[in-house]
């Protein structure tokens, strides 16, 4: 079958008086039946170049199965007198919420099968599941669509009657106290901005809304969640490099809520509250961010006192509050420790293991619990579930992730090395292969990276990436600049005029793994996904050469035309992370990296991009351009593979197996490409 060829109706763009001509600009016409036709031949053509590797594909997708325990339930977290988990069953796609009264040997309630719920549909997405206080009220959001725009259905307990739709809804919303009022947040439907957090009256006959509170910089986004102490409701407005937050006293739900501290450029904080304080984490002259309480009646910046002071190697990313204690998240040297804060002056870090290791809090809801809930994992270490016992310092292990089959850790290697840049940077990077099926130098080594948005890729255990490692592969994650891996200084030196960096560390790490006899030449492969699949826009734009597969996901690579467009979603909040292109110096730099406007004629390594049809955060039509350019131009015999799902958005897949069918797609691409694998 021969590959699609994209028809070319040219769309003139000029700003700031240079002129770009986009032949594709008309793929963005999600209505046409046109688009849709070439996206479905796309489509079969993809199904043309895959049909050898089915047996393959089939093959690693029921191994990875095979490895799920078709019975798994998440660790119980009391909340309410309740202890509520998530279990899933054999034959089921998704998870069963339920619950037990006061006991772990109570009988179980079940709140809400998912699975009833999506019979019939190609998708369907939980944001949040909840009781009323009264228990009279089950109440849960789900997206149908994969826009990430919820539902947010009021069911009667008793009858099962669903009494009430909101359309429009961010996943989250919040009971008062008294179970009188519900608080959620909407969305705006044509940028999918959630701006306006409403009140809806509960009691007293026929349900009504009220509008709380707006946010109308089109910069900043609202969500809503409560403080530790249940006390208030917390409203926070965020952009990527600014927050303010508005408290409301929940024991008082028709009050106005009250800014916690005005926003200012650059000042990120956040706020909770336990009985007699607030605790704030805030970034103000301190990059990697301070820890600091006050009084709860009178939080002025006057009466602020220091808990944590600032370090430039540690980045404080989160923390804990207890009735009688703190416990603070810290990164240092990409890895995560805990501190332990007393009231009573003495402190002390949890312990951890040696070595390189991924580490996170857990779920905590209750302040007078007697442990800390946090995870563990690593790039050969199953995920445990960990408490660690205040009174006693005990690690009480409550769930191990299990291997169904089997898994003996002690045949893999998990490493850790540092690869230098050209301006004097070292970059970290984890990897991960099978002893017997690895040899360094020989075999293929894959490099995943991301690189945007401060969001750290932290070395996990993923056992589908067994499929992979045990046919020879070995896998690494380049923690370039862009993240917050080494800090919140290593993100801002990521971003907006500095972005280069991040495409730049990451070629230096293909090449030194190359160079270095870790990858095999000509068989160094790389992965990324959203601004991840930029990134490999990127690098094979300017060293095409270095890889010999590359595969996209959800790429976002038409970077100047998307951040011209104020009414595509998230355009105008991802200013501070990119730029504003309607500002002349912004615009050029964007243009000397934006993959779509710098494909060129020359050789490209095989490429595989994934895309959805419903992408809420970035639009279908970019990939889709990308690929009809790059078909356009280059001058190799490789293959460039688009597969766009009709039926989902960014996240792929609803169901819990079905996820794993797109993995089992991308790997037998990538062993195809590697030679460890022939049609």
């Amino acid at each position: 079958m021969k590959a699609p060829v994209c028809p070319e109706r040219y769309q003139e763009l000029i700003v700031h008086g240079h002129r770009r001509v986009d032949p594709y600009y008309w793929l963005r016409e999600r209505e046409n039946q046109e688009v849709i036709d070439y996206l479905e031949q796309e489509n079969a053509y993809f199904e043309a170049e895959m049909k050898g590797l089915e047996s393959l594909k089939e093959e690693i997708y029921e191994e990875i199965v095979k490895r799920i325990n078709k019975n798994e339930s998440s660790v119980p977290y009391l909340l309410g007198g309740y202890f509520h988990y998530v279990r899933y069953q054999e034959g089921g796609e998704y998870g069963i919420y339920a619950r037990k009264k006061g006991s772990l040997d109570a009988p179980e309630e079940v709140l809400l099968d998912h699975n009833e719920l999506a019979a019939g549909k190609s998708y369907s997405a939980i944001g949040k599941v909840s009781v009323s206080p009264d228990d009279t009220l089950l109440v849960y959001t789900e997206d149908e669509v994969s826009r990430r725009v919820y539902t947010l259905n009021l069911m009667d307990r008793t009858s099962g009657q669903i009494l009430e739709k909101i359309e429009g809804v961010a996943p989250g919303f919040q009971w008062s106290t008294d179970g009188a009022f519900l608080f959620y947040v909407k969305k705006d439907l044509q940028t999918l901005r959630p701006f306006q957090v409403f009140r809806k009256s509960i009691k007293g006959g026929k349900a009504r809304e009220e509008l709380l509170f707006e946010e109308t910089d089109e910069g900043f986004y609202l969500s809503i969640s409560k403080t530790k102490s249940k006390a208030y409701l917390l409203i926070e407005s965020e952009s990527y490099d600014s927050s303010e937050t508005s408290l409301l006293d929940l024991e008082n739900p028709k009050s106005k809520p009250i800014v916690f501290l005005p926003r200012a450029a650059g000042h990120e904080y956040n706020v909770d509250h336990r009985p007699g304080e607030f605790v704030i984490r805030s970034n103000e002259s301190a990059p990697n961010f301070q820890l600091w309480r006050c009084p709860a009646e009178n939080w002025s910046k006057a009466n602020w006192q220091l808990i944590q002071a600032h370090h430039k190697q540690v980045l404080i990313q989160n923390f804990e509050l207890y009735r009688d204690r703190v416990i603070v998240e810290e990164r240092k040297d990409g890895l995560v420790s805990f501190l332990c804060k007393c009231d009573d002056g003495t402190s002390f870090y949890l312990p951890m293991p040696p070595g390189s290791y991924t580490a996170y809090t857990s779920v905590n809801v209750e302040l007078d619990s007697s442990h800390f809930r946090y995870g563990y994992t690593s790039l050969v270490t199953p995920a445990s579930i960990i408490d660690y016992q205040f009174e006693s310092g005990e690690r009480i292990v409550q769930k191990t992730q299990e291997v169904i089959g089997g898994y003996e850790e002690n045949h893999y290697c998990s490493t850790r090395i540092l690869v230098p840049t050209a301006d004097g940077q070292s970059i970290p990077v984890s990897m991960v292969y099978h002893k017997d099926y690895f040899t360094a130098g020989k075999s293929p080594v894959l490099l995943y990276g991301y690189g945007s948005y401060g969001v750290v890729v932290d070395p996990a255990f993923s056992p589908a990436r067994l499929s992979l490692l045990d046919r020879g592969f070995a896998f690494s994650i380049a923690h370039i600049r862009g993240g917050e891996y080494l800090g919140r200084p290593w993100y801002e030196d990521g971003k907006l005029l500095k972005k280069r960096n991040t495409f730049d560390d990451f070629i230096a790490v293909g090449r030194h793994l190359v160079e270095n006899g870790l990858a095999a030449r000509n068989n160094l492969h790389a992965m990324g996904g959203s601004a991840g699949g930029m990134l490999m826009g990127t690098v094979i734009n300017e060293a095409p050469e270095l890889w010999r597969s590359v595969v996209a996901a959800v790429p976002f690579v038409d970077v100047v035309t998307t951040m011209l467009d104020e009414s595509i979603p998230l355009t105008v909040g991802e200013y501070v992370e990119w730029g504003n292109p309607n500002e002349k110096e912004y615009y050029e730099y964007m243009l000397s990296y934006s993959p779509y406007d710098n494909v060129k004629a020359q050789d490209y390594p095989a490429i595989l991009v994934t895309t959805g049809l419903h992408d809420s955060q970035v639009q279908y039509w970019e990939p889709a351009k990308w690929v009809a350019k790059l078909r356009k131009l280059k001058t190799d015999q490789h293959r460039l593979l688009m597969w766009c799902n009709m039926e989902t958005g960014h996240g792929g897949a609803s169901g819990r197996y079905e996820y794993y069918k797109e993995i089992a797609m991308e790997y037998a691409f990538l062993l195809r490409e590697a030679g460890l694998i022939l049609d």
